[in-house]
């Protein structure tokens, strides 16, 4: 069968044929009338139940939430997820990537199977299935188990409690994998429940608090196995222990399980209580399970009785569905299947649509004519054989995995060797939702180049049966199968109808192996498939398979080597020839497609080696006397199995005697989760249609660099539907635009600067005419020189904004003459994309008159907005309304850049004078959006014997784009964070901003921050490794002391560092843990852990003095409700639950009183944008200041009436005609610091933390697992636990993610290659740390912050640099293997190329890198 669903697109198409950049493109139409008629298909039953021809289409029927759904029209270009939003207003599903790598989009199908009279549930993305793949299908949304106005159901609740929702963008995604698998599975186990959630993303929480929600519906699950948080837990009854880290073992921390604690009278080792530690730590959770609704899964919404008539009703005929361009063809058997495909060779088969859809949406392929053989029972027949299984070519990923599981279970172990390697790979194939819709035949299909499966099928030689309308026939999986890239010996006019699995014989062994960047759903980098058959209780090879995915244009078998080593004994000296033979045979070209060229040859010797001590393990136990295998090499053998993570949660309790009523310090939930767990909270792109509505599409560059000569929109007029196409031409003000410098434009006029460059925009009347419209405009161009793509062209180039930043204090040359050691070194560290869940959202609506304009934004800078919007309108501030609701997450990438998108779609609007939408597809926001700065920096350090830094010179390098955006105050703080949290006597920092023709990098959670600190832990480990010291020792040489001053001159008062730094000591047991790592690193070659302490400490205000200010507006009614209005945007971090939290507090009346509805620039004005981690303490004392005026007005009423009721003083005010409506102010106070004379203010305050975390890392792979990680994180008084834990865990692992994950990778012409999750990989839930301990600081009042708080958003992003730094310390032992020691290089993402090309060894000298200079690389670092 070809292309069906598969692993194919999003991790093959998406990859592979990106970098080779094949043009497959098929642009253009195909008309209707040479579409085929039904009538022209022999004897298909074209009819109806009536027996009318219904005009050549069908009826479409299907279930939505148990409620009939009949559509005359279903066009087979049509998603599921479209139909849902626009057509039926189910907006509780989201799209969030298109390409089903995100999870936002999950809905429920069921099926009803009449023969068997079952029910099938399974989680599917609705972003990827056909809305014609449907019929006779029920689709459940997260609209449908459950609603405020009715009720919720028990998944949707105990996400929320647990404090699992922040942006909530994601959640109804998550909300319906665990549904889905609640209705096949209503007491699943944690491996379950992790398994359900492989294809859901979350760039908020962290993930922890989502899994301890869903934890109470395993049936192990929970707190100390399912026993809950009361007497049986072990934070309560004082069974904590760390015996286990003196054997070694510290990775399975198994007394440290889940819990939260309020930690009353903890004293951090500073204090005289006496009591013990359970009885010091109270046990008072951030959720109480037993607030939890019981879960009864007989209550579920039932299957819809009348789908079943129709189901059971339905006649056997072939089903059409027509679209404007495409054909959708249903054959009801297969004799019907190979008569189409007779007739239409080039059509193409899809049953799960994940390659085909991929391909449609993002490679612009049109497909006139589709089979669908979804119900053609001969494609889902499954049969045991003598010599194997039997699968037939529609049998979905899952079915599959459910087969091979039973079969491995019944029959011998020596027959599974085969079944056992697929079932592993299987398991780290896509996510859940993929593999439920997913067909075999479509991942050999699609013949990619690397797949997950191909190897395996190759190697075990499975055969295929192909079948046309003429007979069929069987070919063997060999390496004759795939003749060419992306090809295979099936003929046009065959279907793909069975694979046969063989079973493996005695003396055949086999394994699978597959690396990635990331260990869930990810794209595999080098995939292999390995089988060895043994002449009978020997050790001489019989036959030998080498299947490799990911070293050619196709899959291949190593046959040189493998022809090279039958008759050899199993044993060194065949290994050693082994991998000098896979050397020489298994070569890329340095410019290979999918770049890490390097990495990948020495991937095929590391997983050979892998193989080989494996095979030398089950022939010892297999009774076959073996060479002896080394202890210390088992470590290598052993299969991931991954472990549920747990956590530790440390909060102050509020103090004994605070009122019930008043909510400051409590956990309380967020205000908005509810909404967000039903799907009933209103994002920009859920706003209703207005009439006449238009849809906007972006053209942008495809060069980076060159002068447009002409643009040629003739196509696209032509295409249905499109009503204008704008220009610069069209902005009536100024085209200038930028939000600290005016040096962009919001159209490109003459030249462009960067791939993705906005040149124009399409308006239509749908999102599908735009975007098809904007895909046929024509721009040709003339290339100009230079292009500059890297910070190191921008310094051959001296390309440079001004201007370049010093700042410096003492003598750093006298500095470096006092030193006993100078070292020289330098890091990259590369950039970020922000991947907030929802892309940038812009609804414009003209209101008709003096040039008023409303906007709907997502972003976090309304009057920014406002600003540039009336700018490039030609009108007044007061003529245009910026609004938001809420964002589904910022960090930072809403700051400036949504201006770009809202300028663009405002100047449509006012053209058109009729509204205007826009979202972007990710690919697009990937593009144009920017990211977070890539850094480079170079520094010399002067220490002394005893690890004492005394001098420091470093440069920092950030790559800026194409314009300034903000990238002048994120240099600046890189420069104020160059030393951390360290005392350095001499220092000088100079910062250059890099012009390069890449998009324009902009803010990001730490703000530049993160850089800088990055580098300052970069020298401080070289200075730790060059004299030989653990580098805790000589961070804590160098920590800042009480009453020392920063480099800009500032007083570090109070300081609280040093108690972080002591807490996380003593809560991480890391002097056990640092015994344990060199324990396990003695008894262990091929494995290695890491552990690492690093602080940081970081500024609270915004660098520029003028944005520290705040406004309220609080009105309150007549009945006694409060409307709260303030100039912060919500996105997730819970500002409008603290604000509430606040008002609250002074206006001593519950949250249920007081209501925020949005963010605008009518009600408060001449906002800051809500950013630099200010915004609680700006907007919450303008808030209190607001609440406190009003609290006084009524004060007089409530003297008069003491035993009277709120709503008893706001009427009695009210009739004595006082105002009930307030305007707070606030600005931060004795701000300003100036470059020139190093004098001033910079920050209001300072925020602490320290972490330490322990990792393993696989010296043969560069994998690594997250073992331990405690932070201890100072937030003052915190205003609620639950969400400022919540911003620590969710800061961490965005940092985890920067640190060892995330690359974003270009072209040497500049053009973005990893464009969407398929290529971009964000932590998953897999990433959490097995054991992650969150401690709050107890009694660290912050006298500068809304009731003694302190921000809490981006310092704890830093802390997972701790990971980072724990990797280096075990490559480190891994290189001292080998003899290496002292500093080495390590840039940082620390992916799994760069751990394992760091760990030196045997297999990496056979694989040496080329040259540079000597060829052109696939991906730069920029």
């Amino acid at each position: 069968m070809e292309s069906s669903a598969s692993d194919g697109v999003l991790r093959k198409t998406r990859s592979h044929d990106r970098q080779t950049q094949r043009d497959e493109a098929q642009t253009g139409g195909t008309a209707l009338s040479a579409l085929p008629c039904r009538d022209g298909t022999g004897d298909m039953n074209g009819t109806d139940d009536k027996g009318n021809m219904m005009d050549g289409v069908d009826e479409l029927v299907f279930f939505v939430n148990g409620k009939k759904v009949v559509e005359k029209n279903a066009d087979p270009e049509m998603t599921l997820l479209t139909y849902l939003r626009r057509k039926l207003g189910l907006t509780g599903t989201k799209l969030g990537c298109a390409e089903g790598g995100c999870g936002a989009c999950t809905v429920m199908l069921s099926r009803y199977q009449p023969r068997t009279q079952q029910l099938h549930h399974y989680a599917m993305n609705a972003c990827l299935a056909p809305l014609c793949s449907l019929h006779l299908a029920a689709v459940t949304t997260v609209e449908g188990i459950g609603s405020l106005a009715s009720k919720i159901h028990p998944v949707q609740e105990r996400i929320a409690k647990a404090h699992g929702s922040q942006c909530g963008f994601c959640t109804p995604g998550i909300v319906m994998s665990m549904y889905a698998l609640l209705r096949n599975n209503p007491a699943p186990k944690m491996a379950d429940i992790e398994e359900a959630f492989q294809g859901n993303l979350c760039r908020c929480t962290g993930y922890r608090p989502i899994l301890e929600g869903y934890k109470t519906f395993a049936k192990e699950g929970g707190c100390c196995g399912g026993r809950g948080r009361e007497k049986g837990c072990c934070l309560t009854n004082g069974n904590m222990d760390d015996e286990n880290l003196t054997n070694g073992n510290t990775a399975d921390d198994e007394n440290l399980t889940n819990g939260n604690m309020a930690d009353e009278t903890l004293t951090n080792g500073k204090g005289d209580d006496e009591r013990t530690p359970e009885q010091r730590d109270k046990n008072a959770p951030l959720f109480n399970p037993a607030d939890f609704m019981p879960f009864d899964p007989t209550q579920e919404v039932i299957f819809p009785p009348e789908l079943i008539s129709l189901i059971k009703g339905e006649k056997c005929r072939t089903l059409w569905f027509r679209g404007e361009r495409a054909l959708w063809i249903q054959p009801a058997t297969l004799k019907d299947l190979v008569l189409l495909k007779s007739q239409y060779p080039d059509a193409k088969l899809v049953v799960g649509n994940t390659e085909i859809g991929i391909e449609v949406k993002f490679k612009n392929m049109l497909y006139p004519i589709i089979l669908a053989p979804t119900f053609i029972l001969e494609l889902h027949k499954v049969q045991y054989t003598e010599e194997g299984i039997v699968m037939g070519a529609s049998c979905s990923l899952t079915v599959l995995g459910r087969v091979l599981r039973e079969a491995i279970s019944r029959l011998p172990p020596h027959q599974t060797e085969i079944l056992r390697a697929l079932a592993e790979q299987l398991q780290w194939f896509a996510g859940l939702q993929i593999r439920n819709v997913a067909a075999i035949a479509g991942n050999i299909m699609t013949a990619s180049p690397i797949s997950d499966l191909n190897p395996i099928f190759m190697a075990a030689g499975c055969k295929l049966t192909l079948m046309d309308k003429d007979g069929s026939r069987v070919v063997q999986m060999d390496d004759k199968f795939f003749p060419g890239y992306r090809k295979t010996v099936v003929r046009p006019e065959e279907i793909l109808l069975s694979v046969e699995i063989p079973f493996s014989k005695k003396g055949q062994y086999f394994s699978a192996y597959k690396q990635s960047p990331r260990r869930e759903d990810d794209i595999s980098i080098v995939t292999a498939a390995l089988s060895v058959t043994f002449v009978t209780g020997t050790t001489v090879v019989e036959d030998l398979q080498l299947g490799y995915g990911g070293m050619a244009p196709t899959t291949v078998l190593a046959k040189k080597t493998a022809s090279g080593l039958l008759g050899r004994q199993w044993g060194e000296e065949l290994l050693q020839d082994a991998c000098s033979s896979l050397a020489e045979e298994m070569t890329l070209h340095p410019s290979a497609p999918g770049g890490m060229v390097t990495y990948r040859r020495t991937l095929t010797l590391s997983l050979f080696y892998k193989f080989y001590l494996t095979v030398l393990q089950k022939l010892a136990k297999d009774g076959v006397h073996v060479e002896e295998l080394r202890s210390d090499c088992l470590s290598a053998t052993e299969i991931y199995q991954p472990q549920t993570p747990s956590g530790v949660q440390v909060f102050q309790a509020v103090p004994e005697g605070q009122d019930e009523g008043d909510v400051v310090g409590r956990p309380m939930m967020h205000l908005s989760a509810l909404k967000q767990v039903t799907g009933e909270a209103v994002y920009c792109d859920d706003i209703p249609l207005y009439e006449n509505e238009l849809y906007l599409c972006l053209v942008t560059s495809t060069k980076a660099h060159a002068r447009i000569l002409s643009i040629d929109t003739s196509e696209a007029e032509k295409i249905p539907g499109v009503a204008s196409i704008v220009f610069a031409k069209d902005v009536p003000g100024s085209n200038m635009t930028g939000p600290a410098v005016f040096d962009e434009t919001v159209f490109a006029e003459e030249t462009v600067t960067c791939v993705g460059h906005i040149i124009g925009a399409v308006v239509a009347d749908t999102q599908t005419h735009a975007q098809r419209a904007a895909k046929a405009v024509k721009i040709t161009y003339q290339d100009l020189q230079p292009v500059i793509v890297t910070i190191q062209d921008a310094i051959a180039a001296q390309s440079f904004y001004e201007p370049i930043r010093t700042l410096q204090n003492g003598d750093v040359e006298a500095g470096f003459q006092q030193a006993d050691h100078i070292l020289e070194g330098e890091i990259h560290i590369g950039g970020q994309e922000h991947f907030y869940l929802e892309t940038h959202t812009t609804l414009a609506i003209p209101r008709g008159e003096d040039g008023e304009m409303e906007l709907f934004v997502s972003t976090q800078a309304t009057t920014k907005t406002q600003s540039l919007v009336s700018m490039a309108l030609g009108v007044p501030a007061n003529r245009v309304v910026v609004r938001v609701k809420r964002m589904g997450g910022g960090f930072g990438g809403k700051e400036s850049r949504s201006v770009m998108l809202s300028t663009v779609v405002a100047v449509a609007a006012n053209k058109l004078k009729r509204p205007v939408r826009c979202m972007l597809d990710r690919d697009e926001d990937m593009l144009i959006t920017g990211g977070r700065h890539p850094f480079y920096g170079k520094y010399k350090v002067g220490f002394m014997n005893s690890g004492k830094v005394v001098a420091l010179d470093v440069s920092y390098y950030s790559n800026t784009g194409n314009s300034r955006d903000l990238s002048l105050s994120i240099m600046e703080r890189a420069l104020f964070h160059m030393e951390n949290s360290y005392s350095i006597p001499n220092i000088r920092g100079r910062g250059y901003m890099c012009q390069t023709n890449l998009p324009s990098n902009t803010a990001f959670r730490g703000f530049g921050g993160p850089q800088g600190m990055m580098v300052c832990e970069s020298w401080m480990t070289d200075v730790a490794m060059s004299l030989g010291k653990s580098a805790d020792e000589v961070r804590r040489v160098n920590l800042y002391a009480q009453g020392e001053k920063t480099p800009f001159n500032q007083l570090l008062e109070p300081l609280t560092l040093d108690r972080c730094w002591d807490e996380c000591l003593s809560r991480s047991s890391y002097q056990q843990r640092r015994a344990a790592v060199e324990h396990y690193n003695r008894q262990n070659r091929w494995t290695k852990r890491g552990l690492a302490m690093v602080p940081t400490k970081f500024g609270i205000s915004f660098t520029a003095v003028f944005l520290n200010q705040a406004g309220a507006l609080v009105h309150i009614y007549t009945d006694g409700s409060v409307l709260l209005t303030h100039g912060g945007t919500e996105m997730g971090q819970g500002l409008h639950t603290k604000m509430i939290q606040i008002a609250s507090r002074v206006l001593s009346i519950p949250c249920s009183k007081i209501h925020i509805s949005e963010t605008s620039t009518n009600t408060v004005p001449n906002t800051s944008p809500t950013a630099a981690s200010a915004s609680s303490d700006l907007n919450g004392a303008a808030v209190q200041i607001c609440c406190e005026v009003l609290r006084k007005r009524l004060e007089p009423y409530k003297t008069k009436n003491p035993k009277g009721s709120w709503e008893d003083w706001v009427k009695a005010a009210y009739f004595d005609r006082v105002s009930l409506s307030a305007n707070g102010f606030y600005k931060t106070p004795d701000l300003g610091y100036d470059f020139d004379t190093n004098s001033g203010r910079a920050f209001h305050y300072f925020s602490y933390g320290v972490a330490c975390s322990e990792v393993e890392i696989d010296c043969l792979t560069g994998s690594h697992k997250n073992l331990n990680t405690t932070i201890v994180m100072d937030v003052g008084n915190s205003l609620n636990p639950a969400i400022d834990i919540g911003q620590v865990e969710g800061a961490f692992m965005q940092g985890l993610g920067l640190f060892t994950l995330e690359e974003l990778r270009y072209s040497p012409q500049g053009h973005l290659l990893t464009r969407g999750p398929g290529m971009y990989k964000i932590p998953a839930f897999g990433d959490i740390p097995s054991h992650l301990t969150v401690s709050l600081l107890r009694d660290a009042p912050n006298a500068k912050a809304i009731y003694a708080s302190k921000a809490v958003g981006e310092p704890p992003l830093f802390l997972a640099a701790s990971i980072f730094y724990a990797i280096k310390d075990a490559i480190s032992a891994a290189r001292a293997e080998s003899g290496l020691s002292g500093p080495f290089r390590l840039d940082s993402p620390a992916t799994p190329e760069r751990i394992r090309n760091a760990c030196q060894d045997r297999f990496t000298e056979l694989c040496p890198s080329a040259q540079p200079g000597t060829f052109t690389p696939w991906a730069v670092q920029v």
